[in-house]
């Protein structure tokens, strides 16, 4: 398999169908074989639509619970799943077009480990900007983000259009436990720490006016696991050794 491509997805039942199709179409078109996996929870509809056209599309794979247990975990259980010398995800809204991939393969084939796409660069496009109060939010979780756990020179952790040489994918992902929104930091952190290349890729961006993260108790919990995240580069720091030692105490 050329490509693995993983489709979070929860409350998308409307967009579902749009998206796969056009994943479909886009590789099938530059001659890539490929498989799309879409990890959707809960009960709203979205797993039962993409479960539909999965039964006309065999490269389809379809996996969730009827409880909502978190994007990272979708993305996690979706990348063990994977077969492709190229694993990656990107939003179920499009919210990054898929033919923005054009400007990720060169990278990959080159030789960058991990290649992703960003909203914060000289020649990023936005064609529909967030509303006010959700970039000045950003602004502050940046802040905050960088303070806690680093990454200075990556302005844009959570664009959702993320791809990885296979291998590393597997075992980064083995070594990632962020269920939720922050497991795009704990991923690129675990990266950086052990050494692989990051490269950032300008996309075209599109706010769907929708937002899935509670305003207030979403943020507490990004806020949580930011630490969580930092507390856990230190375990990754230490030798094998020393690492066994802590998780015997702990």
């Amino acid at each position: 398999m050329e490509i693995s491509l993983i489709l979070p997805a929860f409350n998308e039942a409307a967009s579902i169908e749009r998206t796969l199709k056009e994943a479909a179409s886009y590789f099938a078109a530059r001659g890539y074989e490929y498989e799309l996996i879409v990890a959707a929870d809960g009960e709203d509809g979205t797993r039962e639509c993409a479960r539909e056209l999965a039964s006309t599309n065999l490269r389809i794979k379809v996996i969730g619970e009827r409880i909502r247990l978190g994007k990272g975990r979708g993305i996690r259980e979706g990348v063990s799943l994977a077969t492709g010398r190229i694993i990656g995800f990107a939003d179920a809204d499009n919210k990054v077009p898929i033919d923005e991939y054009d400007k990720i393969a060169p990278w990959l084939e080159g030789g960058s480990h991990v290649v992703i796409g960003s909203r914060a660069l000289s020649k990023s496009r936005i064609e529909r900007a967030q509303p006010l109060y959700r970039r000045l939010g950003a602004k502050g979780f940046g802040f905050l983000m960088h303070t806690v756990v680093g990454l200075p020179d990556i302005p844009d952790t959570q664009c959702g259009f993320k791809f990885f040489r296979g291998d590393v994918a597997r075992d980064l992902f083995r070594r990632q436990r962020v269920d939720g929104y922050m497991f795009d930091v704990e991923i690129l952190a675990i990266a950086r720490g052990l050494g692989h290349t990051i490269q950032q890729v300008p996309v075209r961006w599109r706010d769907d006016a929708d937002s899935r993260l509670e305003l207030f108790r979403g943020n507490v919990q990004n806020v949580v696991d930011l630490f969580k995240i930092r507390w856990s580069l230190g375990r990754l720091a230490k030798s094998p050794l020393e690492a066994l030692a802590d998780a015997v105490k702990g």
